[in-house]
Formats: structure tokens, sequence, C-alpha cells
């Protein structure tokens, strides 16, 4: 008997959850493009065979996740979701748990070493004169410390905006409240050897007469005590 149970699937997901599915399958199939208005409620209903009422619900599911929104004179169109704002309402670290947390801790370091080719395509004699100014107003000796919250936004939040992707500088000051919090938290290994790296100023040097190469390399030689915090 066990075994037949066994083999048995329950399908606990709602009707709306099943509604939420079929109408984005339904934009699909029948090709909406952003700005593109959808059929009114009635029509979704009769066409889904479920009642307008868990229509409407699974329509504010998809305005919530900015899928549609409501025109004056059109009804509800298609639009392109802004990804980032959807995930910053959920990205607060008093509710993630430990894993979560340095998983996200990990993908910001990574996602810094990864845009040096982006900085270094992109970057004028503007954004180098304004980093270094950045730089001047730092204390001594900043290749020796590990965080320093207030300089790491300045001059990390440059590099993203050098980027001139906006959805990655959307993505940065979501995740840096994130990194604020794992490192006060004390989630990281805290008696870690700390030694030199490359301080800002090395990797502005790097940006002003280098290569993608080096800077990618410079940036993950400037992150290194924080890679070194997460890994046991």
């Amino acid at each position: 008997m066990e075994d037949i149970f066994q083999n048995i699937r329950i399908d606990t997901s709602s009707l709306v959850d099943k509604v939420e599915s079929n109408l984005i399958e339904l934009f699909v199939e029948k090709n909406f493009k952003v700005g593109d208005a959808i059929p009114k409620e009635l029509e979704l209903a009769q066409m889904l065979g479920v009642s307008r009422t868990v229509v409407r619900e699974a329509m504010l599911r998809l305005r919530l996740m900015g899928l549609i929104e409501s025109k004056k004179h059109r009804g509800a169109v298609i639009t392109s979701p802004d990804l980032v704002s959807i995930l910053e309402k959920s990205m607060n670290p008093k509710i993630l748990d430990e894993n979560t947390l340095k998983e996200i801790f990990e993908m910001r370091l990574s996602l810094e070493i990864g845009m040096a080719d982006f900085i270094m395509a992109r970057v004028t004699p503007e954004d180098i004169a304004a980093l270094k100014e950045l730089v001047a107003s730092e204390p001594g000796a900043s290749g020796q410390v590990i965080f320093q919250i207030e300089h790491e936004i300045a001059f990390h939040g440059k590099l993203y905006e050098i980027t001139r992707n906006e959805t990655m500088k959307k993505f940065q000051r979501m995740l840096l409240p994130v990194f604020d919090y794992v490192h006060k938290s004390g989630l990281l290994r805290k008696h870690t050897a700390t030694k030199d790296f490359v301080s800002h100023q090395g990797l502005v040097e790097i940006i002003e007469h280098g290569t993608p190469e080096q800077l990618r390399n410079g940036m993950r030689n400037h992150l290194e005590n924080h890679f070194a915090r997460l890994f046991e």
C-alpha cells in the first residue's frame, strides 16, 4: 500500500497559481510584445474556463511581478519587468538565511571581478579623474585594511557607473546593504590573516594604463581578503 502512495503526486497548486501560469503561456503563444494590449478579464476568463475573480487575482500577481500594467484607455498591456526591483523587494538581509547571505556575498564579489572588460571599454578621462579624486580622500595605508564601507560604496559605486549598464548599477545598489550586513553580522570568519593587496589607487592606475585582464587580476587581488573570509 505504501508503494502505491509513494507513486502518487499530489497537485497542491491553487487554481490562481495555474491561471497565472496559463496566462503567461497564453501571452507567449499569442506572441504578445511589450506595449501590446491583452484581452479583457472577462474574455480571458472565458478562454481559460475559470471565473473572472480568479483571472483578476492572477492578473494582480502579474502586475506585482511587473509583467503587465494598466494604461489609460487601453487596459492592461505587456511590460518589461524591472528584474532588479523585483528582487529588491525580497532582498532584506535580516530575513535571509545564512547560506543565502553568503552566496549573495560571493555573487557580488564575482560580479565586480567580471565587469573589468566593460570598465576598460567604456571608461572616460572624466571617469578616471573622478576615481582619482575619490582615492585622494581615502586614508593612508588603504591597502592594508579589510573593509571601509564608506570608501567602498563610493569607489565601487563609481566602477559600476563606468560600466554604463543601468541594470548592473541597480544590482550594486541592491547588494551593498547585504554586503554591509554580512560584514557586520559575524557570519564571515573574522580571524583570518590579512595581507597587502591592490588598493583603490592601484586599481585606478590599472584602469588608466592597463588591460582588462590586468584589471580582472587586480580586482581579484583587491578583494582577496574578502574571499579569504568566505571560505573556511
